[in-house]
């Protein structure tokens, strides 16, 4: 089970999209995927498509972490009823769903027995091994406060959200420096998955500038490819839909790039992981 934070310290940049785009990309592998909303705002979890029915969200499971069975409060994605009609068994694309309530440990004073509430609840859904998901998105929220470090904890890897700007690239520099300090003092096998450059506007002499040196300052750090700003992207979102089934050419592609960065967020992060064990 492979456990992805996906984070940024500077809001606006994208990271929800990037965290849809991703489920989606998994949801039409056919990877059995978590996505767990640990945003307040909850975001991840409209466009999911998400109907609640009775189960508990994620500010009140990683309360009670210990007892609480994930499995049973997960809610499936409303994306999965673009499948219905195909052959084969359902997908596997499930929510732990995101609100308010897990605000209460976005702090910054947050103690190591906190920290580790949602690792705790990931270990306990998975003690024999028998968790049904390949794959674990996290999205965290747009600062280094307690919930972010919380799912630091429980994540193998950490997938950083930029912009081609000034203050975003600045920010990933800073981000860069706030894994490695909680590397050494709390979790010694989070690594970076790669950095996904978002909102990429083509023709702007600006964000060509910016991608240049991000490609100087972060080298292979910096994923292939890069995510262009999308006209459509609102109505997806809007309309709780994934973007492989979004009709139209812009669709297509965009759906194609999310492809390609779910193989370089598994398969190169997987190498990265090795060469800092090593």
């Amino acid at each position: 089970m492979q456990v992805v934070s996906i984070s940024s310290l500077k809001g606006g940049v994208g990271k929800t999209s990037v965290t849809l785009g991703l489920a989606s990309a998994a949801l039409a592998a056919g990877i059995p995927t978590l996505v767990i909303d640990l945003d307040p705002h909850a975001d991840a979890t409209t466009g999911l498509g998400v109907v609640p029915r009775g189960q508990l969200d994620i500010g009140q499971m990683i309360k009670n972490a210990k007892k609480v069975d994930l499995g049973a409060n997960v809610a499936p994605s409303g994306w999965l009823a673009a499948h219905k009609n195909d052959d084969g068994p359902l997908p596997t694309l499930d929510v732990a769903m995101g609100s308010a309530f897990s605000g209460i440990y976005d702090r910054p004073d947050l103690g190591k027995r906190d920290l580790r509430r949602l690792a705790t609840l990931l270990a306990n859904a998975d003690r024999d091994g028998s968790a049904p998901y390949q794959l674990v998105l996290i999205d965290c929220p747009p600062s280094l406060n307690g919930l972010t470090r919380m799912a630091w904890t429980a994540s193998s890897r950490v997938l950083l959200v930029a912009e081609p700007g000034l203050f975003s690239v600045a920010g990933t520099q800073r981000t860069l420096r706030a894994i490695e300090l909680f590397r050494t003092e709390f979790a010694p096998a989070l690594v970076p998955a790669g950095i996904v450059a978002n909102r990429v506007r083509t023709g702007s002499n600006e964000h060509a500038y910016r991608l240049a040196e991000m490609r100087t300052m972060f080298s292979d750090l910096l994923l292939s490819p890069t995510i262009p700003e999308q006209a459509n992207w609102q109505q997806i979102q809007g309309a709780a839909h994934p973007v492989h089934q979004w009709p139209g050419d812009s669709a297509k592609n965009a759906s194609a790039l999310f492809d390609r960065l779910l193989d370089s967020v598994l398969n190169q992060s997987a190498t990265r992981s090795r060469l800092y064990r090593g």
